[in-house]
């Protein structure tokens, strides 16, 4: 038996066989393709900005009044991100409480987060240069990151701060 390009045999019959084999052949690209698209999507993104999203959710109330603690403390806390000239980046922060005296004491942390994928995050390891003024340097390349700030003492979260820049 001859099988030729249109599936039929040689007396132009479609035949049982023609019909599986062409069944099988389509599902297995079909499912072959899934494959390939699953494992890129899973191995370039994986889809979560937070590790724990359920237990953040739950937390949500504990935000609320940390942020309502946060207004009424009125600290003023300004920072300037710019390049240094090794090329990292370099953020010179400032805290003041509400009579405008310098905080010292404190703990700061934070970085910079990839608004879309959290692999790239990159956190500021900082010092406190003088009373009140903290420096922190990070690489990151140029970019659209989330600048994330957190100021404690003694393990209570005093201040934190989420704003989008632009590195250049």
């Amino acid at each position: 038996m001859t099988i030729y390009a249109d599936g039929q045999d040689k007396d132009g019959r479609l035949t049982g066989r023609h019909v599986l084999a062409i069944l099988l052949l389509f599902f297995a690209v079909v499912g072959t393709v899934d494959f390939v698209m699953v494992r890129y999507a899973l191995l370039t993104f994986r889809g979560e900005v937070q590790d724990n999203p359920y237990e953040a959710g739950l937390a949500f109330n504990r935000e609320i009044d940390a942020a309502q603690a946060q207004a009424a403390r009125n600290w003023r806390v300004e920072g300037v991100v710019r390049r240094t000239d090794g090329g990292r980046a370099e953020l010179d922060l400032s805290a003041q409480d509400a009579r405008g005296e310098p905080i010292s004491g404190l703990t700061i942390t934070g970085g910079l987060a990839a608004p879309a994928d959290k692999r790239l995050d990159r956190p500021f390891a900082f010092e406190e240069a003088r009373l009140g003024f903290f420096v922190g340097t990070v690489d990151a390349p140029a970019g659209q990151w989330d600048l994330n700030i957190e100021l404690s003492r003694d393990g209570e979260r005093l201040f934190r701060s989420h704003n989008r820049i632009t590195l250049r």
